[in-house]
Formats: structure tokens, sequence, C-alpha cells
């Protein structure tokens, strides 16, 4: 035990043992759910759903090893939401490749990802955005994760004139996740070790309770990972067409993958004072080899989660929180049916009430100078609007930097920020 404290900082970071654990349990309970929605997704693309699923779990479990042990920060990863909808949605059934071709295109991305992390140009690209943008960021993550816990417990629905409307608030998946929000909130308030966790398994045993989960076992079997492992197809991902799907990913990665470790990181307090993540360089390594190794096994891009800062919430601050997840989604292989009976809404008061964590960095924002503001207030509501990190911090740097051009405050706008800047402009319009 005392190899394990030396090894990953616990004392000095004023957490122990015990409480890293529970953050690890906590940040799997928010972002269990990819284990069971990834292999949908990707089914629709023709690969087997049993394969996906154990892929899914082991290239999770390699990326948090990597990131807790690597680089020793409390963030988790796995296979990112919007990356696999735009391998089966954009790439296979919208451009017709094959899924074999489009786990080559997200191999070489990894690749790609790889070397620009190695030669750190990922990491003079993050420590190079200004600090109120990478505020901003924070705030636009927190604003895009309400959004996503009211839509999965249906405290908000899609309504054709408005796009979006109050869901009914009497249905019992809207008034499970009010009631843990305000739950995990009052034990909060209280200083409750292990608030975030305590409130999703209550909303979890209700459930049961009233029979809206089904105790469907504990124990199952995993599934054969053969027939996607290795079938990935390199050679058909250098077709031309695929070069803008290559990059497609590589950006999206890039940005997501940024603006979650902004978020975690100051989340945690682990930035210093110009907002600079410590230990960048091994972070952005562990997010590649992750997606590389992920892309081998079956999977689609796998990326750093933004639900790590409910386990930050629960007082992760070390690695270990990350080893923790990462043991959890192997045993998850064999848990299936047990982790498959928290519900969304017995996660959405935990993600809601991180939202509220987040936003506070606003407070920081110089509200009196436009050039400042602007960008913020637009990376705030276009990441939630657009549904999107990446589409989100892109708006907001082509804001800034046209801003700080315009009034003259060119010093503003160092040489990092104008490239950014110029290769986010060419994104929109022209992928």
């Amino acid at each position: 035990m005392n190899a394990i404290e030396r090894y990953f900082g616990i004392n000095g970071s004023n957490t122990t043992v015990k409480t890293e654990i529970l953050a690890g349990l906590t940040t799997f309970l928010t972002m269990a759910y990819i284990i069971f929605v990834n292999p949908n997704v990707l089914a629709d693309a023709g690969m087997d759903k049993g394969a996906v699923f154990v892929a899914t779990c082991l290239a999770a479990a390699i990326g948090c090893f990597i990131m807790g042990i690597y680089a020793r920060l409390p963030v988790a990863l796995a296979p990112g939401m919007g990356l696999n909808a735009f391998f089966t949605y954009g790439v296979v059934l919208g451009m017709g490749y094959t899924w074999q071709a489009a786990l080559g295109a997200v191999f070489l991305s990894g690749v790609i990802f790889v070397l620009l992390s190695l030669f750190k140009i990922r990491e003079w690209i993050i420590n190079a955005i200004p600090m109120s943008l990478k505020q901003g960021v924070v705030a636009g993550i927190g604003a895009f994760l309400a959004f996503i816990a009211m839509q999965s417990s249906g405290v908000i629905v899609g309504q054709d004139a408005t796009l979006v409307a109050l869901g009914d608030m009497k249905a019992f998946s809207p008034m499970m996740a009010s009631l843990g929000f305000i739950v995990i909130l009052g034990l909060a308030y209280k200083k409750v070790p292990g608030a975030v966790t305590i409130g999703i398994l209550l909303i979890a045993v209700i459930s049961l309770l009233m029979g809206q989960t089904q105790f469907t076992g504990v124990i199952s079997t995993p599934p054969s990972i053969a027939p996607t492992f290795m079938q990935l197809d390199i050679a058909g991902a250098f077709d031309v067409g695929m070069i803008s799907v290559i990059f497609a990913f590589l950006f999206v990665d890039l940005f997501d993958t940024t603006g979650t470790l902004l978020a975690t990181t100051s989340q945690a307090k682990l930035v210093d004072k110009e907002g600079n993540i410590p230990n960048i360089g091994q972070a952005l390594l562990a997010d590649s080899t992750a997606t590389v190794a992920g892309s081998v096994l079956g999977t689609s891009s796998t990326t750093s989660f933004v639900e790590s800062v409910s386990g930050i919430a629960a007082g992760g601050r070390t690695g270990l929180m990350a080893v923790t997840v990462g043991v959890l989604f192997l045993l998850s292989m064999f848990f299936a049916p047990l982790a498959g009976m928290i519900p969304a809404y017995a996660t959405a008061g935990a993600i809601f009430y991180v939202a509220v964590l987040m936003l506070g960095v606003l407070r920081d924002i110089d509200w009196q100078d436009l050039t400042e503001a602007a960008p913020v207030t637009v990376v705030l509501l276009f990441t939630p609007l657009t549904y999107s990190i990446a589409d989100g911090i892109a708006l907001g740097f082509i804001t800034f930097t046209a801003l700080k051009f315009i009034t003259g405050k060119f010093s503003d706008i160092t040489i990092a920020v104008w490239v950014l800047t110029i290769v986010l402009l060419a994104k929109i319009v022209f992928l």
C-alpha cells in the first residue's frame, strides 16, 4: 500500500487510496453506458455486437491504465460517442466504406496522434490556447454535460417547432434524475464523502425496487472478440477519399481530448496559473496509443472521457482513479448484466451536478472586455447546441482571433493561435 501511495503521490495530493478507488467507481458508473451503447452503434456498421462489447471494455481498460500509470492523471478513457457515430453513420453507411477500412482510418489517425504527441506538437497546441478560451472550454463542456444529462433522462425532449422542450416531469425517469440531482447537491453541501456515488446508487436501488429495472443476473461469459480483432483494413484506408476521413478523426479527437483534459484537470485543480496541464505529453500519448490499440481490437477512436469529472467531484486527484476505472472495465466483461442495471437517469443527476461545478469558471472571465467575453460565450453556447465539443472550440477560436484582429489587439494572437484558427476555419469550410 505504501508503494502505491508513493507512486501516485496520494499524500501529496491530499487524498487517500480509499477516496481514489471510490472516485474511480463513481467515474465508471457515469461512463459505463458506453459498453452498451458503443456495440449498438457499431453493429449498425455491420460489426459483431458481442465482439465490439469486449473490444470496448479492453480498449477502455488499456487507455485508463496508460493514463493512470504513465500520465498519473485522474482521467478515464473509452471509445468516444461522437466518434463512433461518425464511424458508422458517416464513413460506413454515409460514404459506403467497409467497417474494416473505417478501422484502418482510425488506426492511421491514431498513429498520427502518436507522432504529434512524441514531437510535442499536440502539447504545444494545448499550451498555446489563451486562458480565457481554456475557461470557456471548461464552461462549454459543463453546459454540454448538462444538456446530455437532461436529454438522457427525458427532462428535455425533441420538438419540431423549437427543437427542444420540457419533457413530462411526472414520468419516472425525469423524476428520478431530478431526485438524484437534489440528493447529490444536499450531500455535497454537507460535505458527505462519496456524495455523488451515494446519489447514483440510491436512484439505481429505487429503480430496482419500483420494477423499472429488471434484475438480469450477475455474471456472464464474455463473447469472443475474434470477429473484430485484427480485422482492420489499413490498405483500404489509403484510398484517396479516406484522407478527409482520417483528418476528421484527427481533428475531432484532438479537440475533444483537448477540451476534456482542460475540463478535468481544471476541476481537479491540477493546472498552473497559466492553465497548463501537468504531464500533458504523457496524457496525450496515452490517448493516442489507446486509439491505436482500440482499432486493432475492433472499436472506433478511444478518447478521454469528460465524465471523469464526476470522479474528481468525488475526490479523485491521482492516476489511481484512472487505474481503478480500467480494472472495472475489465471486470465488466464478466459482470455485464450487473453493470447494465444502472439506468441513464441514475447518472443524469450526477452529471448535472458536475456541470454546475464546471460552470463556476465563468466567474474568472473579464466580462467587461468583449474580446474576451464574446469568444467564451460562443464556446459556452455552441458546444451544447452543436452537440460537439470540437465545433464549440473551433467557433470560439475563430471568434477570438477575429475580434482581437479587428480591435487591434494583435499581441494577444500568438503564432499558435493564428495557425489553429486557420486550420479550424478550413475544417469548417472544407470538411
